[in-house]
């Protein structure tokens, strides 16, 4: 028999999770509803999932943000590691706290200050150096910015946690400090660095604030186009993207736990026979 808290906590948590994923299956599901109204189910149809075919606009935009994401979650997790690193490791140094300070500042500065500060940045380098153009430059380097913030935090945690006896052992037998960190410390932060990296990606796909503000009148993100077709009424083929957007998601989650999960048993494994 359950007790009271126990059914109070199972309820809270069927609220919850009904909360967070009953939009998401009804847009996978109105994806196949064959009327234009998103509101009323009509009866099951692909023809939406054929007509995106023929919508340049939004998968050009999806591209583009797609190509954003990677090279900026990209180099978010190798500027990100490089700030845990320095923040875990070298507790004392001249600056510490103005650089606690710039790398925290993302998490709580509001979009629209960054989205400003970033777009007068690059409106001052254009006029002054004649570069960068606004358009796929600017909102990468504006995405990098605040999603290496997300990065530097996660890696400084799991080295919080990090066996030092491990690299020190590499050095006494004559290992050098780079290949510590490449051939120990790296792969074992492995977990971090992945995670991380799909974090960065999802902020950046999802970003609409910052990259309206640095993009260029050339070049749109998906997440404009659909902020611009909600405007004009939902169109079906939002839920399409989306449905696919989620499909791509879910793999990609499985696919990445099924190889930490993999790593960390023949780590383990390893640990065992030495």
């Amino acid at each position: 028999m359950l007790n009271r808290r126990s059914r109070f906590v199972i309820t809270a948590m069927v609220f919850a999770f009904a909360f967070l994923y009953i939009p998401i299956v009804s847009v996978v599901v109105y994806s196949f509803n064959e009327s234009r109204l998103v509101t009323v189910w009509s009866g099951f149809s692909l023809k939406w999932w054929a007509a995106l075919l023929d919508n340049q606009e939004m998968i050009s935009a999806a591209l583009l943000s797609l190509q954003i994401a990677v090279v900026s979650a990209t180099c978010a997790v190798v500027l990100g590691t490089f700030a845990g690193v320095a923040l875990a490791r070298y507790k004392r140094f001249r600056g510490r706290t103005f650089f606690t300070g710039l790398i925290t500042a993302p998490l709580v500065m509001p979009e629209v200050i960054m989205g400003i500060s970033m777009l007068l940045l690059f409106v001052f380098l254009q006029r002054l150096l004649g570069w960068p153009e606004r358009g796929f430059s600017t909102v990468t380097i504006a995405h990098i910015t605040f999603t290496m913030a997300y990065v530097a935090v996660i890696v400084q945690s799991r080295l919080v946690t990090f066996d030092h006896a491990l690299e020190e052992a590499a050095q006494d037998l004559g290992a050098r400090p780079a290949k510590v960190f490449f051939v120990i410390t790296l792969p074992i932060i492995a977990p971090a660095l992945v995670s991380g990296w799909l974090l960065s990606l999802t902020l950046s796909l999802d970003d609409l604030v910052i990259s309206q503000f640095t993009t260029g009148p050339a070049d749109t993100t998906l997440p404009m186009v659909v902020y611009s077709s909600v405007r004009r009424g939902v169109s079906p083929e939002i839920n399409v993207l989306a449905t696919i957007i989620v499909g791509l998601v879910t793999l990609g989650i499985v696919v990445a736990t099924a190889i930490m999960q993999r790593r960390e048993r023949i780590r383990r494994r390893e640990a065992q026979a030495a």
